[in-house]
């Protein structure tokens, strides 16, 4: 390989480096791949108490939907990819697999990569989403 190649990567690396180390956006970055932890194997209990209404929409409102909104687009999402929405049910029903694997906790991983940064969930509240998402998110 000639050194032009060499140096382009180098400088490349470098760039990407510093644009990690800086933050590179508010609620995310634009890879999300180093974000997504382990999934939590949380299993729904028999009887759960955690609905939208008595659990999951107070979450979402609270940690989530300053970044992860459909009101919100562009640089108003903070990185946050589009169609991450979790203002409705439904939003947050079709990329459960990746809330649990970026905030929830269970019995397998605590999951802490969301939110990056603002008010942070509690462990107890963690785990309330792993048991959430794990029954459904009814």
């Amino acid at each position: 390989m000639s050194k032009a190649p060499r140096s382009f990567l180098f400088a490349l690396r470098c760039t990407l480096l510093l644009l990690m180390a800086h933050g590179g956006g508010g609620c995310g970055s634009d890879d999300h791949s180093e974000i997504f932890g382990p999934p939590t194997q949380t299993k729904c209990p028999e009887i759960s108490t955690l609905s939208y209404g008595t659990f999951g929409q107070q979450f979402m409102e609270s940690y989530c939907t300053r970044c992860h909104s459909s009101q919100l687009k562009g640089a108003a999402r903070n990185g946050a990819p589009d169609y991450h929405d979790f203002d409705t049910v439904a939003g947050i029903r079709s990329v459960a697999d990746h809330i649990d694997q970026t905030a929830a906790a269970g019995p397998a991983t605590t999951n802490t990569a969301m939110p990056p940064g603002g008010a942070m969930p509690t462990e107890q509240e963690r785990r309330q989403l792993g048991e959430w998402i794990s029954c459904g998110a009814p």
